[in-house]
């Protein structure tokens, strides 16, 4: 009897455990309405700016991982696509975009690589900053959210940042310096609702 309830006990808690970490493995979490965006055609996505008050809502909330599932998924391959569009189009010519910049609070960037030859972009899902190092030093920085202004932002020259690969599942570390850091330090700011301009040292506008 003593066997059979420690048993008991035992299968809840496994239960629980299960239930606690099926976010980031398990079923789908996404939104019918997440889904509609992330599944849309291969093309340019509205960029959600500071002037509207419920993109700013959206802007200022805090972005969540992917399950495992969603990132081996179609809907998440189309995303990548779309975000990578979006920001390389030349009505945008940005360097980096978050996924909160187009209508989702999920966690995942793309950021041009300038250090690598190339200078590609790359997509980072589930991305956390997991250092930062190097001399802080403050340089222009503009955001595709806050039209029409700029800013001298204090940025730390290097950073450690952590990802999930789509296809392995494994979580990647990496280092990365310059200009490549600022970019990674904005866009990974925009997942903790945070904008540049929160910490500019000063704001102009752009003529």
């Amino acid at each position: 009897m003593i066997f059979s309830v420690k048993r008991s006990i035992f299968i809840v808690l496994l239960a629980l455990a299960a239930a606690a970490f099926g976010g980031c493995s398990g079923k789908s979490d996404l939104t019918s309405a997440e889904k509609a965006l992330m599944e849309g055609p291969d093309s340019l996505m509205r960029v959600l700016t500071i002037y509207d008050k419920n993109d700013s809502l959206m802007l200022r909330s805090k972005s969540v991982d992917f399950t495992d599932r969603d990132l081996r998924s179609k809907a998440f391959e189309s995303l990548s696509a779309r975000m990578l569009y979006t920001v390389k189009d030349p009505s945008q010519d940005g360097v980096g975009i978050a996924a909160p910049q187009v209508g989702l609070n999920r966690r995942v960037v793309a950021v041009q690589r300038f250090d690598l030859p190339g200078e590609p972009f790359k997509v980072y899902p589930n991305i956390r900053v997991e250092s930062l190092s190097g001399e802080i030093s403050s340089g222009p920085e503009g955001c595709l959210s806050v039209p029409g202004w700029s800013g001298s932002v204090p940025r730390y020259s290097k950073v450690t940042i952590s990802y999930k690969d789509p296809s392995s599942l494994e979580v990647v570390r990496e280092t990365v310096e310059g200009f490549t850091a600022v970019i990674s330090q904005h866009e990974t700011d925009h997942l903790e609702g945070i904008l540049y301009i929160d910490k500019a040292d000063s704001l102009w506008v752009d003529k």
